[in-house]
């Protein structure tokens, strides 16, 4: 089949996924891949670089879609705001992904190296998000605290949101995650005064 072939990349995004669920991720190889979608391993190679690339080849997307909603956030946003602003728009993206997303994060839960990789790809992000809130004027402190929480809401959100039980949408469990996380942020590090005792 020609290497010009009709939505080449879904195509052997969907290939990777089937093998790496039937096979295993170590036993399946790029020529595996490449013959399951018809193709050749030159065409392969035109999308991603190695094998592993297939399941994080739409991280550039998600990186620009987070980074431009919070560089473009309301100006009186808080910092939170903007990260949830940028939550929002990664569950619109995601809304009709669900399928794909849990075979993903299926692969990706049992293979050690493919976790490091997701590791890395968040605390990239988080560390972009954190310059992006400084140079809207929040305190670097606050900004890396309040990157860091956002990237952490959006891995246990996809983690519950694929849950096979869960019935509720991407964005709703993502709200709920950064309501949870702003109310941390938000209580007083200062211990309370203890209530003395009293006798009966």
């Amino acid at each position: 089949m020609s290497r010009w072939a009709p939505d080449a990349q879904g195509r052997l995004e969907d290939a990777a996924l089937s093998l790496f669920a039937e096979r295993g991720y170590n036993d399946t190889t790029v020529a595996d891949i490449a013959e399951r979608a018809g193709l050749t391993r030159r065409s392969f190679f035109r999308y991603f670089p190695d094998k592993r690339e297939v399941l994080f080849a739409r991280s550039a997307s998600l990186t620009k879609l987070w980074e431009d909603t919070i560089t473009h956030a309301p100006k009186d946003a808080t910092a939170v705001e903007a990260v949830g602003a940028a939550l929002a728009a990664t569950a619109e993206m995601f809304a009709n992904r669900k399928k794909f997303v849990s075979k993903r994060q299926a692969i990706i839960n049992v293979t050690p190296e493919l976790q490091e990789r997701e590791l890395v790809k968040l605390a990239s992000m988080a560390d972009a998000t954190a310059v992006l809130l400084q140079e809207r004027g929040v305190d670097e402190d606050v900004a890396r605290l309040v990157a860091h929480m956002g990237t952490t809401v959006l891995r246990i959100g996809f983690d519950r949101w694929v849950e096979p039980a869960n019935k509720l949408a991407l964005a709703t469990i993502l709200q709920q995650l950064l309501e949870v996380g702003d109310g941390v942020v938000a209580t007083p590090s200062k211990p309370r005064p203890r209530r003395r005792a009293t006798v009966a």
